[in-house]
């Protein structure tokens, strides 16, 4: 069989830093498009729409999970690493997706979920079948119960979905899921695991697949003592590398082996961790050259429309990557978390972390308190900040089109497990869950589903969806969308060394300015009111930009603009 790498363009293979500064856009497979009408998106959806993933201007895709699954958590309980859901299309189509975007220029990263298996798993279900202490039980995490008969779980611990982290098998023994109890934890000592994985990357790499994104990557490797503590002794355990079950530092023996067979390929893999951990210098073990290479920072998806707040983050997140020698990744919005458009309309978290363990707590907000014009006109002057910085962008589907949060979906047709596994009192401010953001993309103005299938979505979509529609924005001056592929097309054009001068004359208060080399300037006004601009080209910006008594131009506020200065 001839591969999707096999008929790849030579130009896609040449260049081993591609990933340093690419604009790469996520795609979550079940709601981008439906090539079947069954009301759930395909990778014939998926092809069908190149053409439109070309026209923005991206240099990759990051698929999130196709593989079997009974959907537990979005796709993210994996029942065979090696296969595509038959609901979402097969392995000939796979090679067909990956030669289309190949053939367009751009490049595909997929998701792969470590820390857990679906219970539904080949080798799960051979645990269950099989007799304590067995070669089959130890590629997950079982133990005894406590209590005279073993009743109670061997310890208090909760899963990140709430509820508890530990669950009873028929014969008494219990298995660890640290998120959903359709989702055992990998036991990651066992030789096996590593040589499965070992084969699931090189099965990808050989279809033609560049990079990977690894999920829940601090959470591997795990150190459990005969006796376990309890949640309270946990909860005062340092990570700093020594705790039970997140970011160990003997996790990274496993990302060092996995390089190794990154690196046999030309260009190489690339990888990108999730890593919730504590501190810059914890996350920078991610980014090493000998591990994965690469880590999301999540700063800018925590903070308010802030100048002095973005600042920091940004001037934070370069210099780590000079100690890794890797490049920092930005992200406003994801399947994990409030659209951009919705968090900037409403009130400043001040603070607030929008984390709960090692996971978002998500949601649409109060429809009542979200100022929607404001948010979308913040949410595109952060973007276009975002894609003046140097590193890689990781763009979300339907953030090119303004798509707000959709808060209005009946309880009884929500989907996210951490909707439904959580107490109002959990999920306090936020608490929808993430089906939010995950909401099939309109297409089209009309139809079942804003042209995302034939036969409907399988999340409804609201009526506002028609105006966000691509057909209602392609073309159209002023729009989300043109304004995504002027800036994707000129980021390509501009975007030159790693580095940037922040402007300190311009810089202050609300506003922060930054030069790029090759001489052209990004200013952003966070406040409220107009500031004066330098004399200079306009290049690009969020928002119309004002006339001033002088003949000049002001920024206005919530708006970037891109220039070059005049000489």
């Amino acid at each position: 069989m001839t591969t999707a790498l096999e008929t790849a363009p030579t130009a896609l293979q040449a260049d081993p830093d591609w990933w340093r500064q690419a604009a790469v856009y996520q795609i979550y497979p079940r709601s981008f498009a439906d090539g079947n009408g069954d009301g759930i998106g395909d990778l014939r959806g998926i092809i069908s729409r190149v053409p439109y993933l070309k026209s923005l201007g991206i240099d990759a895709v990051w698929l999130s999970p196709f593989y079997p699954s009974a959907l537990a958590d979005g796709g993210y309980d994996v029942d065979d690493y090696r296969d595509v859901d038959p609901k979402i299309g097969t392995l000939e189509q796979f090679d067909e997706m990956v030669a289309a975007l190949h053939g367009a220029g751009i490049r595909l990263i997929v998701d792969v979920v470590p820390n857990h298996s679906s219970d539904r798993h080949e080798w799960f279900q051979e645990a269950l079948a099989s007799p304590k202490g067995s070669n089959a039980r130890e590629r997950y995490i079982f133990r005894d119960g406590r209590g005279e008969n073993g009743e109670l779980p061997p310890a208090d611990w909760t899963s990140i979905f709430s509820g508890p982290a530990w669950t009873r098998v028929p014969d008494g023994q219990w298995y660890l899921h640290s998120f959903a109890t359709e989702q055992p934890d990998f036991n990651w000592k066992h030789p096996e695991v590593h040589a499965d994985f070992l084969r699931t990357l090189e099965f990808w790499s050989d279809r033609g697949v560049d990079g990977f994104r690894i999920d829940v990557a601090h959470g591997l490797s795990k150190d459990l003592p005969e006796v376990l503590p309890s949640t309270a002794e946990l909860q005062k355990m340092p990570k700093d590398g020594t705790h039970p079950l997140w970011d160990r530092d003997d996790v990274h023996e496993i990302y060092a082996e996995w390089r190794e067979l990154f690196n046999r390929y030309d260009p190489p893999r690339i990888a990108v961790a999730e890593a919730w951990v504590e501190t810059p210098e914890r996350r920078a073990r991610y980014a090493s050259p000998e591990g994965l290479g690469q880590a999301f920072n999540f700063d800018l998806m925590e903070a308010d429309f802030d100048a002095a707040h973005f600042r920091d983050i940004v001037t934070d997140n370069l210099a780590q990557s000079e100690v890794t020698g890797s490049s920092t990744t930005w992200v406003f919005s994801n399947h994990d978390g409030v659209r951009h458009a919705t968090r900037y309309g409403l009130p400043p978290r001040a603070g607030r972390s929008v984390k709960q363990g090692a996971e978002w707590v998500l949601a649409g907000g109060p429809e009542e308190g979200i100022d929607r014009e404001l948010g979308l006109r913040r949410a595109r002057a952060a973007t276009l900040f975002e894609l003046a910085l140097p590193g890689s962008a990781y763009l979300y589907q339907g953030e090119e089109l303004g798509l707000h949060e959709v808060a209005e979906i009946p309880d009884e047709q929500r989907q996210d497990p951490a909707f439904w596994r959580t107490t109002a009192e959990d999920r306090g401010f936020d608490g929808l869950g993430r089906d939010g953001c995950r909401v099939p993309l309109p297409w089209t103005r009309e139809g079942s589903s804003f042209g995302f299938g034939d036969n409907g979505a399988h999340l409804p979509q609201p009526a506002w969806f028609a105006d966000f529609s691509v057909e209602a924005e392609d073309g159209v001056a002023g729009s989300t969308l043109e304004l995504y592929r002027a800036a994707l097309r000129l980021r390509a054009e501009l975007q030159g060394e790693e580095t940037l001068a922040w402007d300190e004359q311009l810089s202050g208060g609300d506003v922060l300015a930054f030069a790029r080399p090759g001489g052209w300037l990004s200013v952003t006004n966070f406040g409220a009111e107009p500031v004066t601009l330098p004399d200079g080209e306009v290049l690009l910006s969020s928002s119309p930009l004002e006339a001033t008594d002088d003949g000049g131009l002001a920024l206005p506020g919530a708006t970037t603009v891109w220039l070059r200065r005049a000489a």
